[in-house]
């Protein structure tokens, strides 16, 4: 039987990079799965590619509008919703000194209040089905800081704690929630205009695993996640870093 047979799941930020690998990763697993974000044609790609057992479904994670609407259309097409990842993010690097205060309020908008939102509009879909799963993506950033990074590390911070928090809150309705915190992972978004002058395998020739991740690597753990494998698991935080947060080595 295959790990997510019968289950319905919905993932946002799903156009592309983690999101869209965690969808095919889970329609190849027995999941029917709605790809929701604001990347509409890459979305509507990506679910048509998946056939019958995706959808796409536009969703601003910052409005509750569309939270509602993309819980009501997963409902309506799949009659039911099981899992939950709250995958899309948005990152912006500049210091502190520089980041203007509407900048750090959309980077905390997204990343922080679009999953608030998310955890909030699908708790009662979730204890309609008898229970669930979701899966917060934070990140290395929610472990440590980054210089220049003050936004995206704080609602990373957000998102690690705010998933114990459900986690006490939701364990009685029979739902898991944890948290994934992915290192450097090569997708669209941690390759930002920033970032145009580093060299990638200089940044992560140093780790254990001397390489950047791949998105498929993060879907697997939350494949895990999302699963019936992972049943007693919950309030915890899941790391997918090569190591990066090991520690340090010296030669």
């Amino acid at each position: 039987m295959k790990r997510l047979e019968g289950k319905v799941a919905l993932i946002t930020g799903g156009a592309r990079g983690q999101g869209e690998a965690e969808a095919r990763r889970f329609v190849a697993e027995g999941a029917r799965v709605v790809i929701a974000d604001v990347l509409d044609e890459a979305d509507q790609r990506v679910a048509a590619e998946l056939g019958d057992a995706a959808r796409f479904q536009h969703l601003d994670v910052t409005s509750e509008g569309d939270w509602q609407a993309a819980v009501d259309a997963t409902l309506a097409h799949f009659g039911r919703l099981d899992i939950l990842v709250n995958n899309a993010a948005i990152l912006k690097l500049v210091p502190i000194e520089a980041c203007s205060l509407e900048d750090y309020r959309k980077v905390i908008d997204v990343n922080q209040v679009g999953c608030w939102l998310g955890m909030k509009s699908v708790l009662a879909a979730l204890k309609d089905a008898g229970g669930g799963s979701i899966v917060n993506v934070s990140s290395t950033a929610g472990m440590e800081g980054v210089a220049g990074g003050s936004a995206y590390v704080s609602s990373k911070f957000a998102v690690r704690g705010m998933t114990k928090a459900a986690a006490l809150e939701f364990g009685r309705h029979g739902i898991r929630v944890n948290s994934v915190h992915p290192g450097g992972i090569d997708t669209v978004m941690a390759r930002p205009p920033e970032f145009s002058d580093f060299d990638p395998a200089s940044i992560y020739s140093g780790l254990p695993i001397a390489r950047i991740g791949k998105p498929d690597e993060v879907a697997s753990l939350v494949l895990f996640l999302a699963s019936d494998e992972s049943t007693y698991c919950t309030g915890s935080e899941f790391i997918v870093d090569g190591g990066m947060l090991a520690g340090s080595t010296f030669h």
